[in-house]
Formats: structure tokens, C-alpha cells, sequence
């Protein structure tokens, strides 16, 4: 593949059908025809003319044009039909279930201490917004996936966006596989912890991590998502029954872990305190940690354009969007006002399970958090291996059949990226810390300034130079929102990653920083 600006991948000439009418004819998604691109994340019914196509990148014998998508969804179908492996089967339902173990995750119990930090109330108007964002945003790269089939992930898509430019695409798979792989490392540490509070310490912290990592890696390797939505249904019902055992048994227990014993500073007195609005003498790095807490849970429009591209039929996208953006509202907060009502400013601990005094209580609610622990990481370590899997193999048969160099190689990936995971994450002392540090320097652009971004490039391309002042009110109204997106990623990128380091700097400074590959426990 050429390198540089807009580069273009020409098939060879016998690979050409004769004429271009041919052409566009015989690869011609039959929705283009019947307004399925015609929608826009403003305006659901039918338009006149189908949405135009931003051209780029030249991956996989993509032209550059805005009349057609060469690999259109039934092409790709097509193309697989006699493939023993086939990747475009996802329903909606399934694409639910894996944004639903996505997002209803182990993150629910840490809005109890955000809401602690902030406030009750600006914490469930920050859920609120940020859910109502996200799924704009979110609408938003479903639009451009509709318009280009031929994506497969968020790196062709970011490198799309940027006027083809290859760089772009490189930078954006680092951020990409950084990404992923240190969310694999986070759930072999919260898998470990799992497994100290459940044996009380019984084994090294190490040898726990191990352990998380080895059989994370057995259920990573089944190839497609249709089969991985089964256990994401699983994960996603336990973690919601886990919740709600948690919120449950905060409700009922006489007091809170710690209550009136005064802790190590003192401060673990009285009954439960809570705050409607942020308490007095709450600093900008807290409130910011608090904020940026919230936003990460939302955040997950990376893997996104991965879930669209297997499934049969992604204009139905949205109905698994709408569900699972419901339940969030819904689930988050509650949990995390039921729980913080209970447990107060004072008692409070994240993940909230460590704050149930009662260590039955704890540890059955905890228990039902395993299947999450476990998925969650598994999902990001496929999405990270069929990113290089696919790379490796396009065109040949071992992507899409059962053949030993395919399955050894795909096993390998994920033994790979489970390896790097557990090593960054027993290496970094800090580990929670930097992940909070990547997520500032990557959520910016992948929950926010992509998007904006994306808007503004398909507006552009159907109603061409002067776009915000031809479509009247509704166009400027447009702009200024996704401009004020863009804004939001750049304050995460920049406020976010000031207090993040600097709450890596006064932990050093508190000595509360763990050590390389420390035995110690991490248990609750």
C-alpha cells in the first residue's frame, strides 16, 4: 500500500468489471436505494438523495468516490457465504449484549464516590448529560459507518476522517491497542482483588493475576462476536443482579464498613453524611477526577465501528444504542444514589462494594461481578486481535476458515496481548493511576473529537461549502453543538491529564504507591 496523503489501492485491470454503470450496479447495496443512508443523527425520516461518502482510506479496494461503496454490507456478506467463518451475522439483539457488558460493568460502583465528591445532584445531571452525549456522539459514528461499509474499526474510520492522511491511521492504532491493552491489564488487577477478598489474602497478588490472565485468554478465543454476545449476555445480567445486591444490601445493613471507628484519619465518624451539591472545600483535581470517573464509563464509541462491521444488518444500530443507553441512565443512577445514601461521603469506597460492613454481604455481592471482571477484558483483547488478525490476513483463507495457521495465529494475538497486559499492569506501580492518565490522553479523542469532527465532514459532504448556513437554524444549531464536543475533548485532553498527574504525583508524595509485582493483597 502507498504511503501519504489519499492514497488509493488500484485493483488489477482483470479484476475490473467493464464499466463503471456495471460496476456500481453489481456492488450496489440495495438500502443505498431505499433511504437507509439517508439518515442523519437529526432528522430519521427519509431524504431525497442518499448521504455522501467521504472517500478514503485505501485498504481493502475501496475507490474514491462518493457514489458507491465498492464493499457494501451485501457484498461483504456475499463474499463470506462460503466461508466456514462468517463475521457479518451480529442481529441487533446480540450487538446489544455486547454494549450492554460493555457498559454495565464493575464502573457502576465507583458513581457512588463521584456523587460523593461532586454532589448527588450535579453527579446524576453529569449522568445525565454525558449519557445524552455519548449517545449522540455514538449516533454519529453509526451514520458514518452506514456511509462506509468498508470500515472496519475506529483507526480506518480516524484516518477517514482526516483527509486519508496514513499518519493519522498509525497514531490512532497506537492510541487504539494502548488503549485496549491497558483496560485488559485493569481487569487482571480487579480480578485479582476479586480473588484476595474472596480467600483473604491466600495466594500472591502475582500468581492471582496470572490466573485471571490465563483463563481471560481461553474465553478471548472464539473468533466472531455473534459468538461472544452469548457470554456478554451472561456478563451483563450478572452485573446487574451484583448491583443490585450491592444497592440492596447497603439499604438494609445497621451501618457501614468502618462506622464510627474513626480510621486512620479520624474522619470515619457519625452517621452518613451526604451532600446535594459538592461539599465545601472539594479541590479542582477531585472534582475533575470525579467528572472524568463518570465520563469514562460512558465512553466506549472505540469499539463501536468494530461492533457495526459484523453486523447483518447495522442500520439497525440504534435500537441496541436506545436500550442500552436507557439502562445506564437508569442503572447508574440508582446504584449510585441508592448506595451513596447509605453509605456517605465519609464511608464511602470504590469500587462500592468495600464500603458493606457486612463481609457476607460483600463478598456475595462481588461474587456476581465475576463473569464481568472476566468479559470485559476478553471483549477489548478481540477487538484488539481482529484489528491485527484481519491486517495479517486479509484475502487469504485463513481469516475466514478453520485452518491450524489461522487458529494458531489468532490464539497467539491474544496470548500476546494478555501478556503485555499482565505485565504493565504488575510492572506500573501506579497502574490505576496511568490508566486514568491514557483514558484522558484517549477518551478525548475517541469520545469526543472524532466525532465533532465526523459531523462536520458529512455535513460538508451533502450540502458542500456554506453547509451550516444553507440548512438555516438547524445547521448552526449543529455546528455550535459539535463544536462545543470538540471543546469538551480537548478540556478532557488537557484539564484531564493536569490532574491526573498530578494525583499520580501527590500519591507518591502520600506513599500510597504499590510496588512491582508486589504480593501484597489488593482485596476489599
Amino acid at each position: 500500500m502507498a504511503l501519504g496523503r489519499k492514497s488509493n489501492v488500484v485493483a488489477d485491470d482483470t479484476q475490473h468489471i467493464s464499466s463503471l454503470d456495471e460496476r456500481r450496479e453489481s456492488h450496489r447495496d440495495p438500502p443505498l436505494e431505499t433511504g437507509v443512508y439517508g439518515y442523519d443523527v437529526e432528522k430519521t425520516e427519509e431524504r431525497p438523495r442518499k448521504m455522501s461518502r467521504l472517500g478514503g482510506p485505501k485498504s481493502i479496494g475501496i475507490t474514491d468516490t462518493d457514489e458507491d461503496s465498492v464493499v457494501s454490507v451485501g457484498k461483504q456478506m456475499e463474499m463470506e457465504a462460503s466461508n466456514s467463518i462468517k463475521y457479518r451475522t451480529c442481529s441487533w439483539p446480540k450487538t446489544a449484549a455486547l454494549l450492554f457488558s460493555e457498559y454495565i460493568c464493575l464502573a457502576i460502583m465507583s458513581f457512588p464516590y463521584s456523587y460523593s465528591v461532586v454532589g448527588l445532584v450535579p453527579g446524576l445531571i453529569l449522568t445525565v448529560v454525558i449519557a445524552a452525549v455519548v449517545l449522540y456522539t455514538s449516533l454519529i459514528v453509526w451514520e458514518f459507518c452506514l456511509r462506509h461499509p468498508e470500515v472496519r474499526d475506529v483507526c480506518d474510520l480516524g484516518q477517514m476522517l482526516y483527509y486519508g492522511w496514513r499518519w493519522v491511521w498509525y497514531a490512532t492504532a497506537v492510541m487504539f491497542l494502548l488503549n485496549n491493552t491497558f483496560i485488559q491489564g485493569l481487569h487482571v488487577l480487579t480480578g485479582a482483588k476479586y480473588l484476595n477478598t474472596m480467600t483473604n489474602g491466600s495466594l500472591c497478588t502475582v500468581a492471582f493475576s496470572a490466573i485471571v490472565a490465563v483463563i481471560s485468554w481461553v474465553c478471548s478465543l472464539p473468533r466472531t462476536f455473534d459468538t461472544l454476545s452469548k457470554l456478554a449476555t451472561l456478563s451483563a445480567f450478572f452485573t446487574f443482579v451484583s448491583v443490585l445486591l450491592a444497592a440492596v444490601f447497603a439499604g438494609i445493613e445497621a451501618h457501614p464498613k468502618g462506622y464510627n471507628t474513626g480510621g486512620k484519619t479520624g474522619a470515619l465518624v457519625g452517621e452518613p453524611k451526604v451532600f446535594v451539591v459538592a461539599p465545601a472545600g472539594t479541590t479542582f483535581i477531585s472534582g475533575m477526577n470525579a467528572f472524568l470517573n463518570i465520563s469514562y464509563t460512558f465512553i466506549g464509541q472505540i469499539t463501536l465501528p468494530s461492533f457495526i462491521a459484523e453486523m447483518k444488518e447495522p442500520k439497525d444500530f440504534p435500537k441496541a444504542l436506545w436500550a442500552v443507553t436507557i439502562a445506564e441512565i437508569i442503572v447508574f443512577s440508582l446504584v449510585g444514589a441508592i448506595v451513596y445514601a447509605y453509605t456517605g461521603t465519609q464511608y464511602n469506597t470504590a469500587p462500592a462494594f468495600g464500603s458493606l460492613g457486612n463481609e457476607l454481604y460483600l463478598k456475595l455481592s462481588f461474587s456476581f461481578m465475576i463473569p464481568t471482571l472476566i468479559f470485559l477484558g476478553v471483549l477489548y483483547a478481540s477487538v484488539s486481535a481482529r484489528f491485527i488478525f484481519f491486517r495479517i490476513f486479509e484475502g487469504t483463507r485463513h481469516k475466514g476458515n478453520h485452518t491450524v495457521v489461522g487458529w494458531a495465529s489468532w490464539a497467539g494475538i491474544l496470548a500476546i496481548t494478555w501478556v503485555v497486559a499482565f505485565i504493565v499492569a504488575e510492572v506500573i506501580p501506579f497502574f490505576s493511576d496511568l490508566l486514568s492518565l491514557m483514558s484522558s490522553l484517549f477518551d478525548s479523542f475517541f469520545g469526543f473529537i472524532f466525532w465533532g469532527t465526523a459531523y462536520m465532514r458529512m455535513r460538508k459532504a451533502d450540502y458542500g461549502p456554506g453547509w451550516v448556513t444553507k440548512r438555516g437554524i438547524r445547521g448552526l444549531a449543529g455546528f455550535i453543538l459539535n463544536v462545543l464536543i470538540i471543546l469538551v475533548g480537548c478540556y478532557m485532553l488537557t484539564a484531564g491529564t493536569y490532574a491526573t498527574v498530578q494525583n499520580i504525583i501527590d500519591n507518591y508524595k502520600a506513599g500510597t504507591v504499590g510496588g512491582v509485582f508486589a504480593c501484597k493483597s489488593n482485596g476489599l
